[in-house]
C-alpha cells in the first residue's frame, strides 16, 4: 500500500506542478483523507502580507494532520518584489505570484485568500504602509475574509507589537488582524458586508513565533513559553509516503520567481504559536481544545456524523464506491441543515468525495484555447462512470442558458462523448485578473465588483453543468470549459479556455528614448482574436509630438496572426516626455488594450489585458564609448534600455568570459543579483578586475547581502548591508558635485532624481575601502544618511562602480535622470573619446 500511495501522491504533485488544470487522479488514500477532513468541523486562517510569508509547515500541519479547513490570507499579491525567472515586474509579477501561491496550496492542502492591498515595495514602518494602503479599506477586507471564512483559529505570521523592526507590510498585517479579530463580530463595523455574510467571532488569535523574533535560539530558549503552544511539524504521513515538513518544502518551492526552490526537510521539528486574544487554551496539546469540531457542532449534524464516521471507520480502500449509498444519505440530510456556512462548505467537500468514489470523469473541452465575445465555440463533452453505481446524465446546462436533455445511463467504464455549441454573448467578460480591470492607486487595487474581493483569481464564466442522478439522488457537478491538447514531446496538456478581445495591440517598445531630435520608427503589433479581422489603427500621442501616417488599415486573415504596422514618431526639439497608445477601430468598436500571455510550466497559462501604452522621452543626453558587455542576473530590461540610448549591448554567458572576449568592450555591466544567482562568476572575478585595470569600466548592480557566490565583489573591500531607501522621493544629496561621474558627459543635478518610482535603491554597501568615493547621500524619514548607493573607485586605468540604485525599475518607467546618470557611469574616464567612439579603435 505504501509504495502505491507514494507513487499516487508524487503523480498528483506532478500534476500540480506542471499542469495545474489537469484533472486530479485521486488514489484511495487521498479519498480517505478527504473523508477525514469532511468529519472535522473546524477552521484555521493564517494571515501575513506577501506570497512566501506563509509558513507552509504550519499550514500543511493544520490541513493534513489536524484535518482543519485551513486558508492563507495574503494581504498583497507580491507585486513589489523581484522576479528570478523572467522579465515580469509589478502587476504581471503579482499575477505570477498569485498563481504560485495557488500552486503551493494545491500541495499543502490549504486555500488562498487576498485583500485589495497593492505591494508597493519595501516599507520600513506600518505608519507608512497603512497610509499608502488605505488602512480602513484593507481592514475591511480582513474583516470580510474572517466573516466569510469563519475561522475558529487565527494565526498571525508577524508580531503586531513591534512596529519598525521588520517590513512595514509584515507588521501591518498583524496589526490589522488583531483589530479585525473582534471587529468581525461587531455589526456596526462595515455593516454593508452583512448583506451577503454574517458577523463572526473567532475563538482564538495566535502569533506564530520562533527564535528569529527573539534574536537568537539561545534567547528564545530562555523566553517565557507559558502562553505558547508547540507542534511537531515533522509528523510522518504513511498514506502519503511523505512527512509534513517534506510537503511544506515542496509547497514553498512553488515560489520559483522568488528563488524559493529548496531541499526537502525531514524529521522532528517544532513550531510555536503564542496566545494573544480570545478563549484561553485548556489543553496545550490541542489548539482546538474546548471547540466542538464534530458533526454535533451544528443542528442536525449528529445523524450526518453517525453515517460519515462509520464510512471513515470502515473505509474500503479497494473499492471506495461501496460507500456511495451512505455518502448520498449524508448528502441528502446535509441539504436540510440550517447552518448555511457549514452546509455550503461540507456539501462542496461531500460532492467532491462522491465524485472521487464513483471515479467520475466529467470534462468540457473547447476546440480552441481562446475565443471572442459574440461567437459560438464547439465544446467536446466527455462523461465517464468508473463504478457499478447507477448514474444517469439527465442533462447538461450551460452558463449561456442552453440546456441539452440526455437521460443517458453512464455504464461502468463506458465513456460517453458528444458535442455542444457554447454561445458567447456580446457582453461576455474577457479573461483577465479582476483586480487589474481598472487602474488602481499606489497602494490599492480598484475592484468594482465587491463580490470578487478576496478571491484569488477571476471565476471562470464558461461553465458546463452536468446534471446527474446517482442512485436516484440529483447532484450537479459544474466544470469550467478547458482546452485539452497534446504535443509530441510532452503528451497530453491542459490550459484554461480564455475569452479575449477580437483585436489587441502593443507597441514593441515600452519606453522609447529619443537621444536627439531625430524621428524614430515604431512597430505596432495588432493581433487578431478571430478570422478575417478588418479595421484601422492610429496612434494617440502628446500634443507637441507628431505621428505619421495618421491611420493605417488592418487586414488579418487568420485568428491568432499578427500584423505589424510601422509608424514614424517625430519628437519635439527640446527635452520632453509623454505617452503614446494605439487605438484599434473594428466596425463601431475600439480596442486599446494589450493581450499579455504568461506561460511557465509550474503555473497555469495566464492571459492579462492591460492598457497598451509606451512612454516616449525626448532626452538631452550625451555618452562616450559604444560597446557594452552585459552579464544577466535575475532578469531586468537594462540591456534593452541601454540600446535605446545608442549603445551596442552584447549579452555574455559567464562561462565565456575571457581576457580576449572582453577586449572588444568599453564597459561590462553586471545584472541585478547576478552574484546571488550565478556560480560561475566567482571564477571570473579576476578576469573582470583585469579588464578594469586595463582601462575598462565595470558596473555592478545591486545584490542581496545573503547568499553571495563570492567574498570578493570588488577589487577592494566592500561589504553589503540591508540598507535601503524606500521613499522614491527621498532627497538626494550630491556629496562630490565636481566628481567626473556627475559632470561627464552629462551634468547631473537634483532634477535627475525627480520622477523615480517605487524606491531609490536597496541593499547598499555600508562598509568600503577608502579607494571608493561615495557619490550620493540619501535616507528615509527619521533615519541616518545612507552613502552607499553609488560608489566609484579607480582601479588601474579603469573604474569599478557599485550601485544599489534601482535602475532596473527606473529604466522601464522611462525616468530620464536614470538614463543620464547611467550614461555617465559608462562614460567615466573616457572623456578623451568622442561620443560613440569605440575605446579600442
Amino acid at each position: 500500500m505504501r509504495k502505491t500511495t507514494l507513487f499516487s501522491f508524487v503523480l498528483f504533485l506532478t500534476f500540480s506542478f506542471s499542469q495545474a488544470q489537469k484533472p486530479k487522479v485521486p488514489a484511495s488514500a487521498e479519498i480517505f483523507e478527504s473523508i477525514q477532513k469532511l468529519n472535522f468541523l473546524g477552521s484555521v486562517l493564517y494571515i501575513a502580507a506577501h506570497p512566501d510569508d506563509e509558513n507552509t509547515r504550519l499550514i500543511s500541519y493544520m490541513s493534513n494532520h489536524v484535518k482543519a479547513r485551513t486558508a492563507y490570507l495574503s494581504l498583497t499579491r507580491g507585486d513589489g518584489g523581484q522576479n528570478l525567472i523572467g522579465p515580469e515586474i509589478r502587476e504581471l509579477l503579482g499575477v505570477i505570484r498569485t498563481q504560485e501561491l495557488l500552486a503551493a496550496r494545491r500541495v499543502d492542502g490549504g486555500e488562498q485568500l487576498f485583500s485589495r492591498a497593492n505591494d508597493f515595495g519595501y516599507s520600513k514602518h506600518p505608519d507608512e504602509t497603512l497610509d499608502i494602503w488605505d488602512e480602513d479599506e484593507v481592514l475591511s477586507d480582513v474583516v470580510l475574509a474572517i466573516r466569510e471564512f469563519q475561522p475558529d483559529i487565527i494565526i498571525n505570521r508577524f508580531d503586531h507589537r513591534t512596529p519598525g523592526t521588520t517590513h512595514g507590510h509584515h507588521t501591518s498585517s498583524a496589526m490589522l488582524s488583531f483589530k479585525a479579530f473582534d471587529l468581525a463580530n461587531d455589526t456596526s463595523g462595515y455593516p454593508e458586508q452583512l448583506q451577503t455574510t454574517e458577523a463572526w467571532q473567532p475563538k482564538r488569535l495566535f502569533f506564530n513565533t520562533n527564535w528569529w523574533f527573539y534574536g537568537s535560539q539561545s534567547e528564545f530558549n530562555k523566553a517565557d513559553k507559558s502562553k505558547m503552544l508547540s507542534f511537531d511539524i515533522g509528523v510522518y504521513y504513511p498514506l502519503k509516503g511523505l512527512s509534513n515538513n517534506e510537503i511544506a518544502s515542496i509547497a514553498s518551492s512553488q515560489h520559483l520567481c522568488q528563488g524559493f526552490g529548496r531541499l526537502n526537510q525531514r524529521g522532528s521539528q517544532k513550531e510555536y504559536v503564542e496566545f494573544l486574544k480570545g478563549e484561553p487554551v485548556s489543553d496545550k496539546t490541542n489548539i482546538f481544545s474546548g471547540i466542538d469540531t464534530s458533526w454535533n457542532r451544528i443542528a442536525g449534524g449528529k445523524a450526518i456524523g453517525n453515517i460519515l464516521y462509520n464510512v471513515e471507520k470502515n473505509f474500503n480502500f479497494n473499492n471506495p464506491s461501496v460507500h456511495i449509498p451512505d455518502l448520498l444519505k449524508a448528502y441528502n440530510l446535509l441539504q436540510n441543515v440550517k447552518n448555511e456556512h457549514w452546509k455550503t462548505q461540507k456539501t462542496k467537500e461531500l460532492k467532491a468525495i462522491i465524485e472521487m468514489c464513483t471515479g467520475l470523469y466529467l470534462e468540457a473541452s473547447a476546440e480552441t484555447p481562446t475565443s471572442t465575445p459574440n461567437t459560438s465555440v464547439k465544446i467536446n463533452i466527455e462523461a465517464l462512470n468508473r463504478s457499478n453505481q447507477t448514474i444517469v446524465l439527465e442533462s447538461i446546462t450551460q452558463a449561456d442558458g442552453k440546456t441539452i436533455q440526455k437521460d443517458l445511463a453512464l455504464q461502468n467504464n463506458n465513456s460517453e462523448k458528444f458535442e455542444t455549441e457554447y454561445n458567447l454573448s456580446e457582453d461576455t467578460n474577457y479573461t483577465t485578473p479582476y483586480w487589474l480591470k481598472k487602474k488602481g492607486a499606489l497602494g490599492m487595487y480598484t475592484v468594482e465588483d465587491k463580490s470578487l474581493i478576496g478571491k484569488p483569481e477571476t471565476p471562470r464564466s464558461t461553465i458546463i453543468n452536468f446534471n446527474l442522478k446517482i442512485n436516484n439522488t440529483p447532484i450537479t457537478f459544474s466544470k469550467p470549459v478547458i482546452y485539452r491538447y497534446s504535443k509530441p514531446d510532452k503528451g497530453e496538456l491542459y490550459r484554461p479556455f480564455e475569452i479575449i478581445p477580437e483585436a489587441s495591440a502593443k507597441i514593441s517598445e515600452k519606453v522609447i528614448i529619443f537621444d536627439n531630435g531625430n524621428e524614430h520608427t515604431i512597430s505596432l503589433i495588432v493581433k487578431a482574436g478571430h478570422d478575417n479581422l478588418k479595421g484601422s489603427a492610429e496612434i494617440c500621442h502628446p500634443e507637441n509630438w507628431s505621428v505619421f501616417p495618421e491611420k493605417q488599415e488592418i487586414n488579418i486573415a487568420n485568428k491568432g496572426e499578427e500584423q505589424i504596422l510601422t509608424f514614424t514618431i517625430i519628437p519635439p526639439k527640446h527635452q520632453d516626455e509623454g505617452y503614446i497608445s494605439p487605438i484599434i477601430h473594428i466596425g463601431d468598436k475600439t480596442y486599446t488594450k494589450e493581450l499579455i500571455e504568461i506561460n511557465y510550466e509550474h503555473i497555469p497559462y495566464q492571459t492579462v489585458l492591460l492598457p497598451s501604452e509606451s512612454k516616449v522621452v525626448r532626452l538631452d543626453i550625451k555618452k562616450h564609448g559604444e560597446n557594452i558587455a552585459y552579464i544577466a542576473g535575475a532578469g531586468d530590461v537594462v540591456p534593452e534600455s541601454l540600446e535605446q540610448i545608442g549603445y551596442n549591448v552584447r549579452l555574455i554567458n559567464p562561462e565565456n568570459i575571457t581576457d580576449e572576449t572582453l577586449k572588444r568592450f568599453d564597459a561590462v555591466v553586471i545584472g541585478i543579483r547576478a552574484y546571488n544567482t550565478i556560480d560561475e562568476l566567482k571564477f571570473k572575478q579576476q578576469i573582470l578586475f583585469d579588464f578594469v585595470k586595463a582601462g575598462g569600466n565595470m558596473i555592478v548592480q545591486y545584490n542581496t547581502n545573503r547568499g553571495l557566490k563570492t567574498d570578493h565583489l570588488a577589487p577592494y573591500n566592500l561589504t553589503l548591508s540591508r540598507d535601503r531607501v524606500t521613499d522614491e522621493n527621498a532627497k538626494v544629496e550630491i556629496l562630490h558635485p565636481e566628481h567626473p561621474l556627475l559632470n561627464t558627459p552629462n551634468k547631473i543635478t537634483q532634477k535627475d532624481f525627480e520622477g523615480w518610482t517605487q524606491e531609490r535603491g536597496l541593499y547598499f554597501p555600508n562598509k568600503w575601502d577608502q579607494a571608493f568615493t561615495p557619490i550620493l547621500s540619501m535616507h528615509d524619514k527619521d533615519e541616518s544618511a545612507k552613502e552607499g548607493s553609488l560608489l566609484v573607485a579607480k582601479y588601474g586605468k579603469g573604474y569599478y562602480i557599485y550601485t544599489g540604485l534601482s535602475f532596473f525599475r527606473e529604466f522601464p518607467e522611462g525616468v530620464s535622470g536614470a538614463y543620464r546618470l547611467f550614461a555617465n557611469m559608462l562614460s567615466i574616464g573616457k572623456d578623451h573619446l568622442q561620443p560613440n567612439q569605440k575605446l579600442n579603435d
